[in-house]
């Protein structure tokens, strides 16, 4: 018989973790998930195990339905769909099923995944870039002077934060012409903050940053807008068919559904929205104010555009960026590396992030930049 060695879990030791995705989990949620993993609702049977079909998953929808429901306000008139595929899946969906040959979507372009989903809708129609902040490396979100819509998009698409670049909206897009409607990519910084359900037509956001699990998607969606779909789509990219079957057509993502549930529960109990807003303006406040009052750190994100979620930003030279991750790793800071495609620190903190962990990197970048300036 093949035996295996096991590790104890260390409870004393977390790293705060600075990860674009997936990001930080409440703790008190892992910690009820544990035995959620053993026994769902005293069953017997763990949530990994139940039938997506059976009474006791029943109940995780429902709850999970109705705790998203309360947290983002969202009508009657909107639907509530659990998806999988993530955001990436979706890039293409809303296109596919919305956007009809040779007609027009206007995009904005303010960073990769905003580009990625427009070369996606160029599949199924014809893309209007309303804005961009190319030009700039994608520093920015396009001032309301330089934004230029279609004469008439059947929708206008934005990502709302741009994990890469570390820009948020925070203002709506001007409104569109005609009966256009608003698209939101809010992958990253969904639940971060008061959001207006009403102002949109359809908001997607995959689930590994501010919701929980990866792989799944969280979309929120206009009954009226249900009902615009142009092509006949395959089961699993219907809509409509997700609808009328509450998320589970086949076998969903019934984990994912749950743990996006017990995060739900977690946002109640801080309070509401605001109070999330209130928390994640006070950590990205500390990180700011660290690189804004040292001359050793470059950030990345025009001032007036800074993520709230994600905070970018270098040291003088390539060298010192890396022996920064390293270091900063060592005293339990981990996933700083900045992206790729432009280098330096990320610093993520998501609704889940400790305030602490923002304290001790700021307290970090003080004491590197003393030693190394």
């Amino acid at each position: 018989m093949t035996t295996y060695a096991t590790t104890e879990l260390n409870t004393d030791k977390r790293a705060f973790n600075f990860s674009a995705g997936p990001g930080a989990i409440p703790e008190d949620v892992i910690k009820n998930t544990q035995q959620d993993l053993w026994s769902l609702f005293g069953s017997g049977i763990g949530i990994l195990e139940h039938s997506h079909r059976g009474k006791e998953f029943d109940r995780v929808l429902e709850e999970a339905e109705a705790d998203c429901r309360r947290v983002g306000n969202i009508p009657d008139n909107y639907r509530v769909l659990f998806l999988q595929g993530g955001a990436t899946t979706q890039c293409y969906q809303v296109p596919m099923a919305f956007l009809a040959d040779g007609k027009t979507a206007d995009y904005f372009g303010t960073g990769k995944w905003a580009t990625d989903s427009m070369k996606e809708a160029g599949r199924y129609g014809k893309v209007h870039v309303a804005g961009s902040s190319e030009a700039t490396a994608f520093d920015r979100i396009p001032d309301d002077a330089d934004i230029n819509y279609s004469d008439n998009p059947t929708y206008v698409h934005f990502t709302s934060n741009n994990t890469i670049m570390g820009t948020e909206w925070h203002r709506m897009p001007p409104t569109p012409p005609g009966d256009a409607w608003f698209v939101c990519d809010a992958s990253s910084d969904i639940f971060s903050r008061p959001i207006d359900v009403t102002k949109y037509g359809f908001i997607y956001a995959g689930g590994q940053k501010n919701l929980g699990p990866a792989g799944t998607v969280l979309v929120i969606v206009r009954d009226d807008i249900l009902e615009k779909q142009v092509r006949d789509l395959p089961w699993m990219l219907d809509y409509q068919l997700q609808a009328k079957k509450q998320s589970r057509y086949n076998t969903p993502p019934t984990f994912g559904i749950y743990l996006m549930g017990q995060v739900f529960k977690w946002i109640e109990r801080q309070g509401d929205l605001v109070e999330i807003e209130k928390i994640n303006q006070a950590k990205a406040k500390v990180l700011y104010d660290a690189i804004d009052s040292n001359d050793f750190y470059t950030p990345h994100a025009r001032v007036g555009d800074r993520s709230l979620m994600n905070v970018t930003f270098k040291t003088p030279s390539e060298e010192l960026d890396k022996k920064f991750v390293a270091e900063a790793e060592a005293n339990g800071m981990a996933n700083l590396k900045g992206h790729r495609s432009i280098g330096g620190m990320r610093a993520s903190m998501y609704n889940a992030f400790p305030i602490a962990g923002a304290e001790a990197l700021a307290s970090f970048m003080d004491d590197f930049s003393k030693k190394n300036g």
